[in-house]
This record gives C-alpha cells, sequence and structure tokens, in this order.
C-alpha cells in the first residue's frame, strides 16, 4: 500500500509569475524578472518606493500591460493572451472610480449587470455584499453623500461581488486621511478574509503593507529583494537596501573580528557589536550592523565596568545632539565620537519620568546581544 506524502508536500502556488519581464525599452526594465509564488486565501503586498516596478506588475497581472517575456498562471491557466475583461480578476484602483450617478447599490451591482446575470440573482449577490461591508442603510445614496472611508468600502464590495479568484488592489487605502486608513486597515482585511479571496496590493506604505498582508515583497529597481512575512521583513532584513527602506534603522558598517556559531564580534568605529550567532563569515570582511532605535536603551549613567570583559560591548557613549517627543515615545539623537548619529526610540511608560537627559549631556546607549543583525551584502 502506498505511502501519502501530502501532508508534507506544500500546497500547489495558486498565484505563480515565473521570471516576468517588462522591458519599456531603452534599456529600463520595469520588472527584471520576477518569479513568485502566492498561496489561495493570501494577502500579499507589494511595496517599494515610486519607480520600482510594483505598479507595473500589478497592471502585468490585471492584463493592462503585456509582459516581455515569462508566465503567469493563475489556478494552473496560463493568463498570456487573455484581455483584462476575459480574467477571472478584479482591480480596484486608487481613486474608487465609483460612478457619480449611480447609486450605491447600482454602483455594486453594474458588472453582474453587465454579465447579463438575472435580476433574482444580482439582487441576492449585491445585497449580501452590502451586508458584509455593513453599507445597507446606505444603498440608496450616490457616492457624493459618502464618506471616504464608505466610498473605498463601496469600491471593494463592487469589486468582490462578482467573486473574482483574484483580487488587485492599487494603493487601497491611499486617497483617506492617516487615521481613517488606521481604521480601515484591519475592517478591510476582515471583509477580505470572510470572502477567502486571494489578493494582491500594490502599497508605498510601510504600515499598511504590515498591518494588512500576510507576507510581503520588498521590490527595487524591478526585482525582489526579500519575500517573507511582515515580522521577518523588520526583524531580520535581507540585505542592507531592505533594512534600510522597512522603518527606522541605524546602519553602521564595520569589520568582523571573529566568527563563531555562537556569537560574532563585529568592530565599528564607535563600538563593538557581540551578536548571539554566527555569519559563516571570514575574519577582516567588510559587515554592516542594523540596530533598530527601540532596541535601544538611553541611560545617563555609564554601564558597570565588566572585569572579565577587555572590551565594552554593545555600548557606547554620545552627547545628546536633540530630542523628540510623540506622545507614545520618545526619539533621541546622539551624537557619537566619529561624527555619526544613533537614533533611539524609547517608550515613554511614566507620566512623570523622574531623570529624563537633556541636549547637550552625554549619554550611554546600551543593547542586548540579539538585538542587531549583521548584513552582508
Amino acid at each position: 500500500m502506498p505511502i501519502s506524502t501530502s501532508a508534507s508536500q506544500p500546497a500547489a502556488p495558486y498565484l505563480r509569475l515565473e521570471n516576468v519581464v517588462k522591458d519599456f525599452g531603452g534599456g529600463a526594465k520595469a520588472v527584471a524578472g520576477v518569479s513568485l509564488d502566492i498561496q489561495q486565501g493570501e494577502i500579499f503586498a507589494l511595496l517599494g518606493s515610486s519607480g520600482c516596478g510594483k505598479t507595473t506588475l500589478l497592471r502585468i497581472l490585471a492584463g493592462f500591460e503585456t509582459p516581455t517575456s515569462g508566465r503567469i498562471l493563475l489556478n494552473g491557466c496560463d493568463l498570456a493572451g487573455l484581455p483584462p475583461y476575459a480574467r477571472p480578476i478584479n482591480m480596484m484602483f486608487q481613486s474608487y472610480a465609483l460612478f457619480p450617478h449611480l447609486s450605491v447599490w447600482d454602483n455594486i451591482a453594474f458588472g453582474l449587470r453587465r454579465e447579463q446575470c438575472t435580476r433574482a440573482e444580482i439582487s441576492a449577490r449585491v445585497d449580501a455584499i452590502l451586508k458584509l461591508v455593513q453599507l445597507g442603510h446606505l444603498a440608496k445614496r450616490k457616492p457624493h453623500q459618502l464618506s471616504g472611508g464608505q466610498q473605498q468600502r463601496v469600491a471593494l464590495a463592487r469589486s468582490l461581488v462578482k467573486a473574482p479568484k483574484l483580487l488587485l488592489l492599487d494603493e487601497p487605502l491611499g486617497a483617506l486621511d492617516k487615521k481613517l486608513r488606521e481604521e480601515t486597515q484591519i475592517e478591510l482585511v476582515n471583509i477580505i478574509r470572510q470572502v477567502g479571496v486571494t489578493c494582491v496590493m500594490v502599497t508605498h506604505d510601510q504600515e499598511e503593507a504590515m498591518t494588512m498582508a500576510t507576507r510581503i515583497g520588498i521590490m527595487s529597481e524591478g526585482l525582489l529583494q526579500q519575500v517573507a512575512p511582515p515580522a521577518q521583513i523588520y526583524e531580520t532584513p535581507a540585505n542592507r537596501f531592505v533594512a534600510d527602506f522597512i522603518g527606522n534603522v541605524n546602519m553602521m558598517e564595520g569589520t568582523l573580528v571573529c566568527d563563531n556559531p555562537d556569537h560574532v564580534l563585529i568592530r565599528c568605529a564607535d563600538c563593538q557589536h557581540l551578536i548571539g550567532h554566527g555569519i559563516s563569515g571570514s575574519e577582516g570582511m567588510a559587515v554592516a550592523v542594523a540596530l533598530r532605535p527601540e532596541k535601544i536603551t538611553l541611560s545617563r549613567q555609564p554601564p558597570a565596568a565588566d572585569a572579565s570583559a577587555p572590551e565594552a560591548v554593545n555600548c557606547v557613549s554620545g552627547r545628546l545632539e536633540d530630542l523628540a517627543y510623540f506622545g507614545a515615545y520618545t526619539v533621541y539623537r546622539l551624537r557619537l565620537p566619529s561624527g555619526g548619529l544613533l537614533k533611539v526610540s524609547m517608550a515613554n511608560t511614566e507620566r512623570h519620568p523622574d531623570e529624563q537627559a537633556a541636549v547637550g549631556e552625554t549619554c550611554w546607549a546600551r543593547w542586548s546581544d540579539s538585538a542587531a543583525v549583521v548584513l552582508t551584502h
């Protein structure tokens, strides 16, 4: 009797991109050979700065652009040659593109009418999606009578009512103000998950990608730099570009002094880093150390001397150049002996802290051996 291996085999990708290239000529490739697998039900975010190729890749998926080379498979079907209207894909644009003369109900029903669905089916599906996005009480209103968040939910409902196999979101919350965008992020994710649709979204907003996506692809110059869940992208960036692009980071160039399986020692201009893992490098090689500001503690007192350590590690002193109070946390900037700046972010856990460093004072920054990440490229 054969042994089943289905439990140990990963599920076949629902959406597969195989070495997709888009060359607009003149030696500039907007997409320079992207291969990517996305599983069914995933919310996948393409994140990058303007001109990195993320929007071109989304337009290729939608059928608005034709790839120069490569293949795109959706649930095993090759999308090559299929026009946008023939693809089982819906795209929600940043502008929402709602019809101003139609009611909410008719905006959502528009695509179903074009497909010549029966009146009963249209009514049932529109009413169901309105209930899901909690807009049933606004069904008769026109778009201009809605708030920005309500318009966004109408656009989402219109995209979902046709039950697409793939939903594409182009800067889905870009038209909303910051507070409303934060409130809508979780709401949008919950709706997408309830429907169970696979989703690819494009955004330049890091917080939006980190909050909404199950995985993120960081793009630069038409290439994917790293594909991973949000926490992995933030905590263990693959290279200097990703570390510098995501969040705030202190990047220190240094030299590998020793490399053991359980720790490495790296000498930088102002301090030595003892990091609790090996990197399989060679002594003397140039590396970078990425240290997030919130993983550093700041003190007005120097660290206690450690007789067992010939040189201090994971600490540095500097002059407090400035600080910025953000309510929940304060950001401090230390001017180091080399002239560089070290950014430190500390939570304001006390309403009235007893001791707070003043600008111009000498302070000491410390961090643990698990706080920093070594980057070799």
